[in-house]
């Protein structure tokens, strides 16, 4: 298994970044927090998971071992398999994830894509005792913060500056947007601006 890998990152994709590595280049599935923060040229550490499959071999990258860890426990839960295990980390943070399983908030986990009540419930019963912790203090982002946070992103990935504040606009004019997680808003504008 291939644990963690370090090198330079030499181009940043919208769901990966490649590195590389002993002359290779090695893409590797990222969160959007996590490539919004790498630099193309920049050297680069990550905690990495490698799921072989019959027809690919996909490694998944993350910013802490704990995130690694995670994620292959959320594949032990019955319908939860790499992809799916990877969104769930990819919006919301380790220590996100341990306080909604701990607190059984089954309205926090079902704001990932992918996820129903039905697998939010699943992932409660089955991982609360292994990795849940209940906490009082919930981690939020101010709404004058996040817009900035998305927007420098954004020019980080290569976007300009221009698509960046109408991405930013566009989110902002969402009715339905409920969420105060940077990497989930990231994701929402990258999807915006690769719609339009």
């Amino acid at each position: 298994m291939i644990a963690s890998i370090r090198g330079e990152v030499l181009e940043a994709r919208i769901d990966s970044l490649v590195i590389a590595l002993g002359g290779v280049g090695m893409q590797v599935m990222c969160s959007p927090h996590t490539i919004s923060t790498a630099r193309v040229g920049s050297p680069i550490t990550l905690s990495t998971s490698l799921v072989v499959r019959e027809d690919s071999l996909t490694l998944f990258g993350f910013e802490s071992a704990e995130s690694r860890e995670l994620f292959e426990i959320i594949q032990g839960v019955s319908g939860f398999g790499p992809k799916l295990a990877f969104t769930i980390l990819a919006s919301m943070t380790a220590e996100d994830l341990r306080a909604a399983i701990g607190n059984e908030d089954i309205a926090r986990l079902t704001k990932t894509p992918g996820v129903g009540t039905k697998g939010a419930q699943r992932l409660v019963l089955e991982l609360k005792d292994r990795i849940g912790y209940a906490t009082s203090s919930q981690s939020n982002i101010s709404a004058a913060g996040w817009n900035d946070q998305v927007q420098e992103a954004l020019v980080g990935l290569g976007w300009t500056s221009k698509d960046a504040a109408k991405a930013v606009t566009h989110l902002k004019n969402q009715q339905d947007l409920d969420s105060n997680d940077i990497a989930t808003l990231l994701r929402l504008a990258l999807q915006y601006l690769g719609s339009s």
